[in-house]
């Protein structure tokens, strides 16, 4: 019997459906293989592994044949792809489980694998976005809260500006048309900002005279 564990949502990738007025820009996740390489520095620890097998391919060779020397170094490849496998692995089920939802009223990020959390960022409590893109189109639109707004770099990671910690800066991570995506979020945000808020004073009570 197949299970989804977010069947329960009312709209996919938010925990309630918007209320009346709030309209959903856009949907996306992160481009798995871009997150691999990013977030999980795939290519870095690839170059590592070849790095050992070279090394001891060196380190050996004066002391035994041409093809025992390269066998000897093979263990060190055997043990990068699987190290890689298992990134690639990690990277695809944070992408697979992650919703970014743009209104015109705020971001959301369903984020998470084991531990599921929804994040709720309003227009009105975001002072800057800041975007990287990269050569392939994707990139990475940090953003930078007002306030006392506190969010754990750990719970969040990867969905977090790169070695941002203190404040942490929530981020949809290596998506694809960033560049468009940044633009449409800069939009929404300045129309939204610039709606002017109507509050009520309350009144105060008549005095009563005195008989």
């Amino acid at each position: 019997m197949s299970h989804d564990d977010f069947e329960i949502e009312p709209v996919k990738g938010l925990p309630e459906k918007p209320p009346e007025g709030e309209t959903i820009l856009w949907q996306g996740k992160p481009n798995w293989w871009a997150l691999s390489k990013e977030s999980l520095n795939l290519y870095w620890v690839a170059g590592y592994f070849v790095f050992l097998a070279v090394w001891r391919f060196v380190a050996v060779s004066d002391l035994m044949p041409f093809g025992e020397a390269v066998w000897a170094s093979v263990p060190f490849l055997i043990l990068g792809a699987i190290t890689c496998a298992i990134l690639i692995a990690i990277a695809w089920t944070q992408a697979y489980y992650t919703v970014y939802t743009v209104t015109n009223r705020r971001v959301a990020m369903r984020i998470g694998a084991a531990l599921n959390v929804t994040l709720n960022l309003p227009y009105t409590q975001i002072k800057n976005a800041n975007l990287d893109l990269r050569k392939a189109g994707t990139g990475t639109i940090a953003f930078d809260l007002l306030g006392d707004t506190r969010i754990s770099y750990l719970v969040c990671w990867p969905h977090v500006r790169p070695w941002k910690i203190s404040p942490t800066q929530p981020a949809l991570r290596c998506i694809n048309d960033a560049e468009k995506i940044a633009a449409m979020i800069s939009e929404a945000a300045q129309a939204r900002v610039s709606i002017p808020r109507v509050e009520r004073t309350p009144v105060a009570p008549a005095a009563v005279a005195a008989e």
